[in-house]
């Protein structure tokens, strides 16, 4: 590959037409530049790449080898070329998202499906991770937008070079089966009125499933513990929301889960809210994404949907 590419071309031509004349013709250059460029090939490669006769030449067993590379090398970059005119002529975007997969299953995809149908032309490829991980990700210019929970900004970090959109507000909830909650201890609900020393002594030894400590959610709600000296013994740690739904559907403990995801588990009794006395505070999910590049139409045009769709924060 340190090769000029030139001379592949030239040494392509020349393996087609079988004679250096008649590709110095065809490329419009002449036939000592053809023969130049083919010499220069060979030392460089240092294999003989034609058999010379008065009548042409031929392609020696490595030159057909080379030939083989060389043809599909040329043609891909031809269909790449074919495929950004075309990209052009038809203005297609392509726009690069990351996100969580518990916010991709609940709150991106819902949204991506009405709007790629009204908006043919822009493509999207989705990079799943955490919030954080999305956010070094937009630092390195390696993805162009997040949809991320957004994290508190300090001090330090108001100037950070991170640009946030607010497109939806979340509350952390815990859940349990009344099955659990039940074999775990008798009055449940009397024992509820108990504020202060509900999940200090009713729950104690309880088992909470809980995101691990790298997600922002986990560390949202681990802040709010710690402001009330509440010390959960049991964790159950999972990497994604979903699992943690699964594991209180099927009584295995405590989840703490946003509660958009399990509104109709809430509704059909299949899970109930603990009542903590204090609330957790709402947090906000939304876009991130650099604040010193260009937003690009396409990018504008999906931010827009999204402030539509969801309404006001």
């Amino acid at each position: 590959m340190e090769q000029n590419l030139n001379l592949y071309q030239v040494f392509f031509e020349v393996a087609n037409c079988r004679n250096f004349s008649i590709a110095a013709k065809k490329m419009y250059i002449s036939q000592p530049a053809i023969s130049k460029a083919i010499a220069r090939l060979e030392e460089n490669l240092d294999t003989l790449l034609f058999h010379r006769c008065s009548k042409g030449v031929t392609l020696t067993r490595e030159g057909e080898l080379l030939y083989h590379y060389v043809e599909q090398a040329l043609h891909t970059l031809k269909a790449g070329e074919e495929q950004l005119q075309f990209s052009a002529s038809q203005k297609v975007s392509h726009l690069s998202i990351g996100v969580s997969a518990t916010l991709c299953k609940y709150i991106l995809l819902p949204v991506l499906k009405s709007f790629l149908e009204e908006n043919p032309n822009i493509k999207i490829s989705i990079f799943c991770q955490s919030t954080y991980d999305t956010l070094a990700l937009l630092q390195e210019g390696t993805i162009d937008i997040g949809l991320v929970g957004i994290p508190p900004l300090t001090d330090t970090e108001k100037n950070h070079p991170i640009t946030y959109l607010p497109l939806k507000r979340i509350e952390d909830i815990f859940v349990a089966t009344d099955s659990y909650l039940n074999s775990f201890q008798n009055g449940y609900r009397e024992k509820m009125q108990d504020k202060e020393n509900f999940l200090k002594g009713t729950l104690k030894g309880a088992s909470f499933i809980m995101l691990n400590s790298e997600n922002i959610s986990r560390r949202h709600v681990d802040s709010f513990l710690a402001e009330h000296q509440i010390a959960l013994e049991n964790v159950i740690e999972v990497n994604n929301m979903d699992l943690a739904i699964e594991f209180a559907r099927a009584g295995l403990g405590i989840a703490c889960v946003i509660s958009d995801f399990v509104d109709n588990d809430l509704k059909k009794g299949t899970l109930r809210e603990l009542k903590l006395g204090h609330k957790i505070p709402r947090r906000q999910i939304g876009f991130a994404y650099p604040s010193r590049r260009p937003v690009m139409e396409a990018m504008d045009g999906l931010m827009q949907y999204c402030r539509g769709y969801f309404g006001d924060v």
